[in-house]
């Protein structure tokens, strides 16, 4: 598949610290619309690589391509801007601030007004709009003027989806996005996550292969820093290679 066919491509992509090699000559394509699980034991070096995606490290070697155009020497911060957005494993978000003003200040970062010391949000109406959108896909205007401190894990994971949703991408990076949530967290966010249309593509990492299975119509399973199976859900959980990195035989 070439690059111009793919939403997303990594070409080749390796990176090292020191002498430590964390990506190993990466290779994915991902189509349009498609749902990509990324799996792996800790330390496989899978937020390494969404790292070297979103342009927060720097590749050693190899390329990243976004809807065909060749992004990897693009800074990371103007990524969003060409239709590439991110959730973390570990959330960061403001909680002092309400969540509405949280997907707001989301929504300021890709605005020109982000230059302006002096803005007062709540007078610019487009992006509270915008916020507020972003909320109501999540289930979340309800308590759109709560603190996030006030919120429980599950509701600022959703918090965090509707900050990435907000940017309108093309191309949405979910960092293990049911990271420490309860069974019913997990049933929530697996239902937003499902809703997400299909003029998004989505890839997502995940630590246990059994929580996203039902996501993925293709899987990659990296094993420090190397692809070493990909393929369809049924073909990869086959794989004897995926047994023995997850089962040690």
């Amino acid at each position: 598949m070439s690059a111009q066919q793919t939403a997303l491509g990594v070409n080749a992509l390796c990176k090292s610290f020191g002498g430590l090699r964390v990506t190993a000559n990466v290779n994915l394509a991902v189509e349009p619309g498609e749902r990509r699980l990324i799996i792996g034991p800790n330390g496989a070096g899978k937020t390494t690589l969404f790292n070297l995606i979103t342009g927060e490290l720097t590749p050693d070697s190899g390329s990243v391509t976004l809807l065909g155009n060749d992004i990897t020497k693009v800074a990371s911060r103007k990524r969003p801007h060409l239709g590439m957005a991110r959730t973390y494993q570990i959330i960061t978000l403001f909680g002092r601030d309400t969540i509405m003003r949280n997907v707001t200040l989301a929504l300021l970062g890709l605005s020109q007004l982000r230059w302006n010391p002096f803005i007062d949000l709540e007078q610019e109406h487009h992006l509270v709009e915008a916020a507020s959108a972003a909320l109501a896909r999540v289930g979340l205007s309800h308590i759109a003027e709560r603190p996030l401190s006030q919120t429980s894990y599950g509701e600022r994971r959703r918090v965090e989806i509707a900050m990435a949703l907000a940017q309108n991408p093309k191309v949405l990076l979910l960092d293990e996005p049911y990271a420490g949530l309860s069974i019913d967290e997990r049933r929530d966010v697996q239902k937003l996550i499902a809703g997400i249309p299909r003029d998004v593509t989505i890839v997502m990492i995940e630590h246990n292969m059994d929580v996203a299975l039902e996501f993925a119509e293709r899987i990659t399973l990296l094993h420090f820093g190397e692809v070493i199976v990909e393929g369809t859900r049924s073909e990869v959980v086959a794989d004897p290679r995926t047994r023995e990195v997850y089962l040690g035989h």
